[in-house]
């Protein structure tokens, strides 16, 4: 029992300073960005403006309620700067984590990583099963300018594994692996297959094999569980009903909105700034779970 709630606690370690190597990272360049960001002018006022006109007639056409408080050209501008700003917050944010985790949480990951047996039943997830192998392999050798990328001879996955935007990153010009950016990228897939628990700990309880919580006669009663929870063992009925179900509270709610009986207030110059708020907050959440 002891040793369970040990492997519980290793992992949920881990997945917490995966987290917070991320997390920081992103309130660090996002502090920057808020300092140094630059702005269409008068942007503020922009968007006020359009977040009236919108709410004022939800059913206009673009060209009808839009364009004529901000033209094409100045919605142009502010598609274009928040594009670039973009590119900006991603590339600045991949250094810094570069930056912390190969001068500090680098080493506590190491053994923590090393401690822990991971196991997977999905075929899906080998490329990230074999990385992480390609990963321990690596993490005790130091990193110095001339051991910085893996051997020419080694295989590094990357398909499910890095994402297009950490590729550069990762990859450079020869065609070489480099091995923080790479290793940052592993782990942030190990976390979140570690979520879902597409990877396993054995001896672990809530991060246990996956297929140990069904019943032992599953397979041969499936259609019987089933049943008893209601649902369709055919997986496209399923993702259909569930889309149709999200498709009709979508429409009542965008009907409600239209007729103004989402029992809210009326649309007014504070209203509107708490929407372009609560805007700003959603895109930075957003961020950072992608």
């Amino acid at each position: 029992m002891r040793e369970t709630e040990i492997t519980d606690s290793l992992v949920e370690l881990f997945i917490q300073l995966v987290q917070k190597i991320n997390t920081r990272a992103e309130k660090r360049v996002e502090g920057e960005f808020n300092k140094e960001m630059k702005r269409v002018r008068g942007k503020e006022g922009i968007l006020l403006r359009l977040a009236e006109a919108a709410l004022a007639e939800p059913g206009g056409t673009v060209r009808k309620v839009i364009y004529p408080v901000a033209g094409k050209s100045t919605l142009k501008a502010l598609a274009a700067e928040a594009a670039a700003n973009e590119a900006r917050y991603r590339a600045r944010v991949r250094t810094v984590l570069r930056s912390s985790y190969s001068n500090h949480w680098r080493r506590m990951l190491s053994p923590l990583l090393n401690a822990l047996e991971l196991k997977c039943n999905n075929t899906a997830y080998r490329p990230v099963m074999d990385a992480i192998e390609l990963l321990k392999r690596y993490l005790d050798q130091p990193i110095a300018k001339e051991g910085a990328f893996f051997d020419e001879a080694e295989k590094i996955p990357l398909a499910g594994v890095v994402r297009e935007e950490w590729r550069k990153a990762v990859v450079d010009e020869r065609g070489r692996g480099e091995r923080i950016p790479y290793e940052l990228c592993v782990l942030v897939r190990l976390r979140d297959a570690l979520r879902r628990r597409e990877i396993w700990v054995p001896g672990a309880n809530r991060w246990r094999n996956p297929e140990d919580d069904l019943p032992p006669d599953f397979e041969d009663n499936r259609y019987v569980h089933y049943d008893a929870i209601r649902q369709p063992q055919d997986p496209e009925k399923f993702i259909g009903a569930l889309q149709k179900r999200l498709r009709e509270a979508l429409t009542r709610f965008d009907t409600a909105l239209e007729l103004r009986t989402t029992g809210g207030g009326t649309s007014s110059r504070s209203t509107a700034s708490r929407g372009s708020r609560s805007r700003r907050w959603t895109s930075r959440r957003s961020r950072r779970t992608s």
